[in-house]
């Protein structure tokens, strides 16, 4: 089980992808998501063990120059945002509806890890960038104070960066608006 995840974000798709490799090289570490993303834009997403991770992003801050849009390394991240990356959550039960948005894809994972630890709340998806225009969103379930609890956790962390775009609670989510989001 790994404890630490790391993405950098880049506005070229050639220099992510050359700092993917470089990164990959670098360290232990295994690959969550390296792919472009949407406006133009790559991620690439590690996990392993801190020092493996902070190696690992370390090389790729450092090759992405002035191509880096963002990056982050999370040395004791919630178990639950890896499954939530790759859209592979399914709640034991739903509840209220916690929805964030965010101009970067750093800052939601950051969000997302601060909301997972600030309550007692379940992901359903962590998406980036894909079809989004470069945003991301990150949709959770639990009771509705957990969930505005977690909505406030996450807040703050894309609203320190400035990347906020917007947040909202779903006290009573129609069961046809579930079935849209699994």
């Amino acid at each position: 089980m790994y404890n630490a995840i790391g993405m950098i974000e880049l506005t070229s798709i050639a220099k992510g992808i050359y700092a993917a490799d470089l990164m990959i090289k670098t360290a232990s570490v295994e690959v969550v998501s390296a792919t472009s993303v949407c406006p133009g834009k790559y991620i690439a997403v590690v996990q392993g063990d801190v020092a493996a991770v902070e190696s690992s992003i370390d090389v790729g801050v450092g090759a992405a120059g002035e191509y880096l849009v963002d990056s982050f390394i999370l040395p004791n991240v919630h178990q639950a945002v890896f499954p939530a990356i790759t859209a592979t959550t399914m709640p034991d039960e739903t509840g209220a509806l916690g929805i964030m948005e965010s101009f970067s894809l750093a800052s939601m994972i950051t969000a997302a890890d601060a909301a997972l630890k600030a309550a007692d709340i379940q992901a359903v998806e962590l998406r980036l960038g894909s079809g989004l225009g470069g945003k991301a969103y990150f949709t959770f379930t639990g009771d509705v104070a957990a969930v505005k609890a977690g909505v406030d956790a996450g807040q703050v962390i894309a609203t320190e960066k400035g990347l906020l775009v917007d947040v909202e609670v779903i006290a009573s989510p129609s069961d046809r608006l579930w079935e849209t989001l699994f």
